[in-house]
């Protein structure tokens, strides 16, 4: 009996380890796959001519239709932050220092991790489950047929569409977001208006919003990618696509978080 128990356990660890490195497995073959993709978009960016019409397309899609979403997200961030900073700078009788706080960190943090969070749940999930689409079908194994690079095809528009419709849509969350910051300091705090436009303003400093605009520059480019990727590995029909939609999003949202950590060091140091 006990030399039993003790099969079962070496059974059960073996299972554990064997599930444990198939998982890391998959996590550096899909980083493998993500970094091969963004190697071929770059280098067919430089060296191939752009579809300039699908590039437009692809624009309107990723930054048009986001506005919306990203106009009440960051509205309502910004009247968020303006009431709990006030709440704790009244504690130090400091509310002027509330568009101080709103203006910076909105264009160093909030705005491009929050408009990036917003455009991979809607544009990454929606560009795995179109290219997944295709795939499950064998419309990509067509364009191969028909002598045409996917990769040039499909990804390269949505690449460059991706890079510059967050950087755009960036600058619009922190405008949107101060206006939000705005409404609350005048109307519910009673700052005057001329104190939080110049304060917010004389906060700011060029270092501040280049940050938040090289940050959303970068990503831009994971969601695109990494949404192209998990599209063009999609396999098992239906329920395929659906898994490598949710993968592009779980992904994306991860990638976007690790490189705001990795660019906050880069930059707190420079």
């Amino acid at each position: 009996m006990s030399r039993w128990i003790g099969f079962k356990k070496t059974v059960s660890v073996r299972s554990w380890l064997y599930d444990f490195g198939a998982g890391c497995l998959n996590i550096f073959q899909g980083a493998g796959g993500i970094a091969l993709l963004f190697q071929e978009a770059c280098v067919l960016l430089t060296s191939r001519r752009i579809r300039w019409k699908a590039t437009l397309d692809q624009m309107n899609k990723i930054g048009v239709m986001s506005l919306p979403l990203v106009f009440l997200t960051a509205f309502f961030t910004g009247m968020v932050l303006a009431l709990q900073s006030a709440y704790q700078l009244r504690l130090f009788s400091a509310e002027q220092f509330t568009s101080d706080l709103i203006s910076v960190s909105l264009c160093r943090e909030l705005g491009p991790v929050l408009t990036s969070m917003v455009v991979a749940g809607r544009v990454g999930a929606s560009i795995a489950a179109e290219l997944g689409t295709m795939k499950v079908t064998e419309q990509i194994d067509a364009l191969k047929a028909l002598a045409t690079n996917p990769v040039q095809y499909l990804v390269v528009p949505r690449f460059i569409a991706g890079l510059c419709m967050l950087f755009v849509l960036t600058i619009y969350a922190d405008v949107i977001g101060m206006f939000g910051g705005y409404l609350i300091a005048v109307f519910k705090l009673g700052m005057s208006s001329h104190m939080y436009i110049k304060r917010g303003i004389d906060a700011l400093m060029i270092k501040d919003v280049v940050t938040g605009l090289i940050k959303a520059f970068f990503f831009g480019g994971i969601i695109s990618i990494v949404g192209c990727y998990f599209g063009f590995t999609a396999r098992g029909g239906a329920e395929g696509v659906g898994r490598a939609t949710t993968l592009a999003v779980v992904v994306s949202l991860i990638m976007v978080i690790a490189s705001d950590a990795l660019f906050s060091a880069i930059f707190y140091f420079f």
